[in-house]
């Protein structure tokens, strides 16, 4: 497909307009006279790619997984067995990714490898659920759990009030979407190294360095033009923070299982807290301090790769163009950075987040296993393609598997929430042919969703 080049002005607000025809800039494209390019700094070295994918990682999932996996396997063994497994597999779909995004060096992860492949319809689907619903949910999510430990060491001897919860949330993400994203990264090299930091007080790392194996999502992909020399900072990134978070899953569980025994850690509602209170005693209080900071880290870097995607998605024209805008001065897409903050702000006080994001769940598994699926697709169709980075064709063909298999496997054991989930992943296709084929729409029809994005991204 040849693609037409984009003509980018400065705007007057001080961001500069991306594409104007829905499709991605000419490689190598001149501008016109009299016109500045201003384009997405190649400012992620390897240490910051290891930091993204570790600090995005880290999370509160660690201080209730083990309790899950360990109540469903029924013995301590068994669960640092599955603990390997679900690493070896989180493995391979890095691997994946890494084949992808050294392959196809553009930003916005599975959307573009999907775009890519399967065309311009799934894609839209993709971007359509995860900037509605997925995305706002997810880091209300991982953002109420940072208020929560935060407001924990001032409610030792009762319950936090969910209100309370929630205020302090909102303050939260209010005060981070105040920043200048430019910082973004350099921050999350802040809160991910933290970790490593405390490597010599045993506790601190146990339970800073990992989180559950459901967050692992390959956030470098979503920031490919944005990392230097991709082809070997991608592969490299992965594999090292990989190790780091396989390895850490499996130490965690053995500090847990060696502290307190398999009958209190089933007793225990945050298995990090018992743990660290049976070692440290009133020095535990400042355990929350920490997981608070882990989560901080984990919705700064979601944020800062997913806002990409949104980028990406509105440089191929399937989000309103105000998406592509960079700044002139910070050359990050800050209005793809702001955009989250309304829709985060209506999550977080509506409804019940954990049964939407489980309603969706098989979403994330069957883009993802289609993404990989991809590049099984590719390396037939295209086999010429230039691929600085080549994985064995059983990693992907095994991990495409597995994911489908996880669609299957909940459409099965839930199917209520599979099929509301599957309904609502499905109102992209008629979103798709109103927003992005039908040309001929009404002015007012167009001046009322410019407005309404326009509002969003601006207040």
């Amino acid at each position: 497909m040849v693609r037409k080049p984009v003509v980018a002005t400065i705007s007057s607000g001080g961001y500069l307009q991306g594409s104007v025809n829905g499709k991605l800039p000419a490689l190598g494209g001149k501008e016109p006279p009299g016109q500045e390019k201003v384009v997405l700094k190649k400012k992620i070295t390897l240490l910051r790619g290891i930091s993204i994918i570790i600090g995005t990682i880290i999370g509160a999932g660690i201080f209730i997984s083990p309790k899950g996996v360990l109540q469903n396997t029924g013995s301590v063994g068994m669960s640092l067995m599955i603990w390997t497994v679900c690493g070896v597999l989180s493995l391979f779909g890095a691997l994946s990714y890494a084949e992808l995004g050294t392959s196809i060096k553009k930003s916005g992860g599975h959307y573009t490898y999907i775009l890519e492949v399967f065309g311009p319809l799934p894609a839209f689907v993709r971007v359509w659920v995860e900037l509605l619903i997925i995305r706002p949910a997810a880091t209300a999510v991982i953002s109420l759990a940072f208020g929560r430990y935060i407001l924990e060491p001032f409610f030792i001897q009762c319950e936090i009030p969910e209100l309370a919860i929630k205020l302090i949330t909102a303050v939260g993400i209010s005060e981070y979407h105040r920043y200048k994203y430019e910082k973004g990264n350099k921050k999350q090299k802040c809160y991910s190294f933290s970790c490593p930091l405390m490597v010599v007080i045993r506790v601190v790392f146990s339970y800073l360095i990992i989180s559950s194996t459901s967050r692992i999502r390959f956030y470098l992909n979503f920031v490919t033009e944005e990392v230097e020399n991709p082809e070997k900072t991608i592969p490299l990134a992965i594999c090292i923070s990989m190790a780091i978070v396989t390895i850490g899953y499996v130490l965690t569980n053995v500090a847990y299982f060696t502290t307190i025994s398999a009958e209190e850690l089933l007793l225990s509602n945050a298995v990090a807290v018992t743990f660290s209170e049976r070692l440290l005693g009133n020095f535990s209080l400042a355990v929350p301090i920490f997981v608070a900071l882990s989560c901080f880290g984990s919705m700064n870097g979601g944020v800062f790769a997913v806002s990409r995607l949104f980028y990406v998605a509105s440089r191929e024209g399937h989000l309103p163009e105000i998406l592509s805008m960079i700044h002139v001065r910070k050359h990050t897409p800050l209005p793809a950075v702001i955009v989250l903050h309304p829709l985060t702000m209506i999550m977080l006080f509506s409804g019940d987040l954990y049964s939407l994001l489980n309603f969706l769940s098989f979403a994330r598994w069957l883009f993802i296993g289609l993404a990989v699926a991809g590049l099984i697709y590719l390396r037939y169709k295209r086999p010429d393609m230039h691929r600085p980075f080549k994985v064995p064709l059983f990693i992907p063909a095994l991990f495409s598997f597995t994911c489908l298999f996880m669609v299957a496997l909940s459409l099965y054991s839930d199917p209520f929430s599979t099929g509301i989930g599957f309904i609502i992943t499905l109102t992209g296709v008629p979103a798709y042919y109103l927003f992005i084929i039908w040309d001929k729409k009404p002015k007012w029809f167009r001046r009322m969703s410019g407005k309404t994005f326009t509002h969003f991204t601006t207040s």
